[in-house]
């Protein structure tokens, strides 16, 4: 028994420990001698205003910038601008937001000071965002081939048809289930459409572009019935699937954090703190959305679904300003219940962020073999990604 008796010893100051420190709260003990309710409560609604439109122009942009080619510099110099907004969002603001909160000193000794919680938090977000993507990118993998099975087995019904060495087709037959192979002395010959795509299955993207790509691969512009006028180079597999799971685990991320700053601005009782948090957080959503708008445009979704996006994005902090002001006359931001929201959520945003800027953002970019190749492209990209990080760090200092 005396085991079990040491064990209960243990345990019954953790749980007494646990219980206390969600029931509990504590106060700064400071009065705000700027406090003025009318006032502030009129500076939230211009917050949410400014917020909407900063978010929405900020993820708007880089979806109407699809109109420009995909590789052009300016387009690229964007990208890279976004990864460094996305990776300071994460070490700068999420990661630091987290630690202060679970390091206040409203929080009881016993855990909360005796292990690295936040970094612990954003470790085993980086991991499991790893799983979530192999999982998801799997899922769009296996979904992306049955359906390129099914539409070869539609194409395919006349079976494999070989053509005589001297037969010219034109562009018609990329319809008919028939793509070019190499040509001989200009004169082309035909393979079966089955074995041309089990060939070259690794290399398409989704949905009838895949097909696109296959023919240009194949060195035949696009058919009458795929001409969609992109320029898409070597497509791979990346350029399909990789981008809508990196835009949508992305916008998991920014979400989180913009429900947080949101509801600590709508809280606040002080026009004094209100006033620059209007200025720097409208220029933080701008930075996010021009980010997050940037990997949806990469994406291309349906219109519909970029416009959801963009808008879930958009709303997400006016939101968050809306509830902290309904809550804010019993609302405690010193109670342990809400420090250890804050600071769990803001390190879990901080794992996600930095693992999808520098593994799917930054790495898929300046180590690819178009970066390594063009010194000017380099020089310009890095620029654009030191300034994205710099300017979104600057911001901490009033957010």
């Amino acid at each position: 028994m005396s085991l079990f008796q040491d064990l209960w010893q243990f345990l019954r100051p953790l749980s007494s420990g646990l219980t206390e420190s969600f029931t509990n709260s504590c106060d700064s003990g400071e009065s705000d001698p700027c406090r003025d309710d009318a006032a502030a409560l009129t500076l939230k609604f211009a917050a949410m205003a400014s917020i909407l439109v900063a978010g929405a122009a900020g993820v708007s942009i880089p979806l109407v910038g699809t109109l420009l080619p995909s590789n052009s510099g300016l387009m690229r110099g964007a990208k890279a601008f976004a990864a460094g907004v996305i990776l300071a969002t994460g070490f700068v603001h999420m990661l630091s937001g987290g630690s202060e909160a679970l390091s206040d000193p409203c929080l009881p000794e016993f855990p909360w000071k005796m292990f690295p919680f936040p970094e612990f938090f954003a470790m085993v977000a980086a991991l499991l965002t790893l799983l979530a993507d192999f999982m998801i990118t799997g899922y769009y993998e296996r979904k992306q081939e049955k359906l390129m099975n099914r539409s070869v087995e539609s194409l395919g019904q006349a079976g494999s048809v070989i053509s005589e060495p001297d037969r010219e087709i034109g562009s018609g037959l990329l319809d008919s289930g028939f793509m070019r192979d190499h040509e001989d002395g200009g004169k082309l010959h035909i393979v079966g459409m089955r074995a041309h795509a089990d060939h070259h299955r690794h290399s398409l993207s989704m949905g009838p572009e895949g097909f696109e790509a296959l023919a240009k691969r194949s060195g035949v512009s696009g058919g009458a019935g795929y001409g969609h006028g992109h320029d898409h180079g070597d497509v791979g597999f990346d350029s399909g699937v990789r981008h809508v799971v990196v835009s949508q685990i992305l916008e998991m991320g920014i979400v989180s954090h913009s429900i947080i700053i949101g509801i600590s601005l709508g809280v606040s009782h002080s026009p004094c703190t209100i006033r620059p948090l209007i200025v720097a957080l409208s220029f933080h959503q701008f930075f996010e959305g021009f980010a997050l708008g940037g990997c949806v445009a990469e994406a291309k979704l349906t219109p519909r679904g970029s416009a959801m996006m963009a808008f879930f994005f958009a709303v997400t902090t006016p939101i968050g300003v809306a509830i902290g002001t309904a809550i804010a006359s019993s609302y405690n931001s010193y109670s342990v219940a809400a420090l250890v929201a804050e600071g769990v959520l803001d390190s879990l945003s901080a794992g996600i962020l930095v693992y999808m800027a520098l593994v799917d953002l930054i790495a898929a970019d300046f180590l690819s073999k178009k970066m390594s190749v063009d010194f000017k492209l380099q020089i310009v990209s890095y620029c654009f990604l030191f300034l994205g990080a710099g300017m979104m760090s600057a911001l901490a200092i009033w957010a």
